[in-house]
């Protein structure tokens, strides 16, 4: 009679830790990736009154008789299903399509999260609601195109020298169009102009004048000059402590292969150029050294205290600081067009789009990628790498310990973080930018639950009742 009366406080006890578990389920049903638990019953201990015996020569076998104790919590599960995804157009909102996690570091210690919830602070940290630091790799600074994958540390996307991309030297241009040999310009001093926009390797931007005229001593011949260079100011540099000039590469003649080589020295260029009578092609400053390319070289002159700031002055190699704007000028042609004008133009920048140069670029976003790399938006048009965030995958990430603000620490159930975290890339998971996952607590399921602990409430406390009514009823035998 007293093993019933126990049998129903043990059922009382584990219904009402399931409802526990239910209640606070539903009071995160609407908290940013929060994961739902669910408890699971096991029977306890048994009283033998009888133990088996195994048949005879002259009996049968017989069972054991056991008298079951009650029930209690085999185990609280997490479900690791992910919760829907809410859109926020954060750029910092982040939410892992799979079941990793992300790694934040609170006090020195790294925990893990499935909230991606994510902000920068004041210097520039990224970090989590309350402050812990969301961590990942490092830009290797051997080659700013990769990150370097090792021990993770606090990613900081929008500290100081992030703010600014670096400026470029613009390193090439070219010139492209038709010259029209019947154009009167070309006989007079002011010529046929065309400018073109450059930096200097400090990012500060000047206009480039160039003037074509016809050279009245060779057939199809012209002469380009630098008319002037002017900056923001509009005044022209000549003025300012610069001078400037055409220059080449020399090259010199190979007696073994036939071609010719650079020497590795900067010498001073023709400005004429000619075109095939015949086709209007160009044919070039001279034909056996050149192709189309002079150089634009821009010095501080003599007695000036201006900087050197049209070249390239990182280099430790002394001939790799010579800097110079490649001018290519094979792309123009000679035609017979309507009207008889010439339209020449000059682009900063290759015919390959490189070698433009760029300002000082100012930070305007920051872009994620579905591998967790940040990429800084600059108002250039420089995109530069700033780190990657690391996720943490676990054998068995049930095992993992909650310890409140919806973070979770390893346990030896979970298996142990290495410290240094994993691509997500490498996990066939994938990171969204501008979403959050939401709780994946189903109050469906969980309304069923919580009636059916109820009535399984209810059901162990008329065990009480009815033992309570027996025990009564034996006291009243003495009467």
């Amino acid at each position: 009679m007293m093993r019933s009366l126990y049998s129903g406080v043990a059922g009382l006890k584990t219904h009402q830790t399931k409802m526990d578990v239910i209640g606070n389920n539903i009071s995160n049903v609407n908290t940013v990736g929060f994961k739902s638990s669910q408890v699971l019953f096991k029977d306890v201990l048994y009283q033998t009154t009888q133990s088996s015996t195994g048949a005879t020569s002259m009996s049968g076998g017989t069972n054991a008789k056991q008298i079951g104790l009650g029930t209690g919590v085999a185990t609280v599960a997490v479900s690791q299903t992910s919760g829907s995804a809410q859109s926020t157009n954060n750029p910092y909102d982040l939410m892992i399509n799979g079941s990793t996690f992300f790694v934040v570091n609170r006090g020195g210690s790294n925990y893990f999260t499935k909230v991606g919830a994510f902000k920068t602070d004041d210097a520039g940290n990224l970090v989590t609601g309350n402050g812990d630091l969301v961590m990942g790799w490092q830009v290797d600074p051997d080659n700013p195109t990769q990150v370097k994958r090792d021990t993770v540390s606090a990613l900081r996307p929008e500290q100081e020298s992030n703010q600014t991309a670096e400026p470029e030297m613009t390193s090439k241009a070219y010139m492209h169009g038709n010259i029209a040999s019947v154009d009167e310009r070309l006989l007079t001093a002011e010529g046929v102009v065309t400018t073109v926009p450059i930096y200097d390797n400090l990012g500060y931007s000047y206009t480039v004048k160039f003037k074509i005229t016809q050279d009245p001593n060779a057939e199809n011949g012209y002469r380009v000059d630098i008319d002037s260079i002017k900056d923001a100011n509009n005044v022209n540099i000549l003025e300012n402590g610069y001078d400037y000039k055409f220059v080449r590469k020399e090259k010199t003649l190979n007696a073994q292969s036939g071609q010719y080589e650079e020497t590795g020295k900067v010498i001073n260029a023709d400005n004429y150029f000619t075109f095939d009578k015949d086709t209007g092609n160009y044919v070039g400053f001279n034909t056996a050294y050149d192709q189309g390319l002079i150089g634009l070289e821009i010095t501080p002159s003599a007695g000036s205290d201006k900087g050197d700031v049209f070249r390239d002055l990182s280099s430790q190699n002394e001939t790799e600081k010579i800097k110079f704007i490649e001018v290519d000028m094979g792309n123009l042609t000679m035609y017979s067009t309507k009207g008889g004008e010439c339209n020449v133009q000059t682009s900063r920048g290759g015919t390959d789009m490189t070698g433009q140069g760029r300002r000082v670029g100012s930070l305007t976003d920051v872009s994620i990628d579905t591998q967790g790399k940040m990429f800084g938006v600059y108002d250039n048009g420089v995109t530069k790498l700033l780190g990657q965030i690391a996720v943490a995958k676990f054998v068995n990430p049930a095992g993992l310990e909650a310890v409140g603000d919806s973070l979770y620490r390893e346990t030896q159930a979970s298996g142990a973080f290495d410290g240094i975290g994993t691509d997500i890339g490498n996990t066939g998971e994938t990171m969204t930018q501008g979403v959050i996952e939401m709780s994946n607590v189903d109050l469906s399921q969980e309304f069923t639950e919580m009636i059916v602990t109820q009535r399984g409430f209810q059901a162990n406390s008329r065990i009480i009742t009815v033992s309570d009514t027996l025990i009564e009823e034996l006291v009243n035998l003495k009467r």
